[in-house]
């Protein structure tokens, strides 16, 4: 996480695989290309949340929602590491509102063919299949498309304000996510195996 100071305030840059909760009038900004940046609010407490999430999947076509599958466990993890932190800072589920962006058709992989969704899809998939279970209303959206953008959530009023970015920032971008997401999808086979050993220990 980058701090800069912006104005009176503050920006908080976030990266993949982080959040921030603020109770302040500050700005929290982070750069999308395939992932999905969800800007949650609770505007009686006056709660600000961000976070930035990539799911861990190799494959895209599933025969079921995203939300139940490996992928969608590691994105529910998101949601509930910034649900759950605004909780904590005062914020009441049933005023929580949110604002969603990314998703781009940015990372590409070589088995990626005819039928399957891209990383983008299965990323905007999910977030409006978790927020439509959690029952938390999706305000505003900017979600798929071709290219990264800048997300900027302003504390004061809740505008996201969104550029899109050149074409030498998304080579570095699809750099950046390429490793976020092996990093990812490797962690994830760790705990299944540990889970795996676990249960093997368990009946033994």
């Amino acid at each position: 996480m980058i701090i800069q100071p912006f104005k009176h305030t503050r920006r908080m840059i976030i990266s993949p695989g982080e959040f921030y909760i603020s109770t302040e009038q500050e700005v929290i900004s982070t750069l999308l290309g395939s992932c999905v940046a969800t800007c949650l609010y609770d505007p009686v407490n006056k709660v600000i949340g961000m976070n930035h999430f990539l799911l861990a999947n190799r494959h895209s076509q599933f025969q079921h929602l995203v939300i139940n599958s490996e992928a969608g466990r590691y994105g529910i993890h998101a949601m509930e590491l910034l649900i759950n932190g605004m909780l904590m800072k005062g914020a009441e589920k049933m005023y929580l509102k949110a604002k969603c962006f990314g998703g781009g058709d940015v990372l590409q992989f070589k088995e990626q063919g005819s039928g399957i969704k891209s990383v983008g899809a299965v990323n905007i998939e999910f977030i409006r299949e978790f927020l439509k279970c959690e029952n938390i209303p999706l305000v505003s959206s900017s979600l798929g498309g071709k290219n990264g953008m800048n997300v900027h959530f302003f504390g004061d009023d809740y505008a996201v304000y969104m550029k899109k970015i050149t074409y030498l920032s998304e080579l570095a971008l699809q750099k950046e996510e390429k490793e976020y997401w092996h990093k990812s999808i490797s962690e994830l086979e760790q705990e299944s195996q540990r889970l795996a050993h676990h249960k093997c220990e368990f009946w033994t």
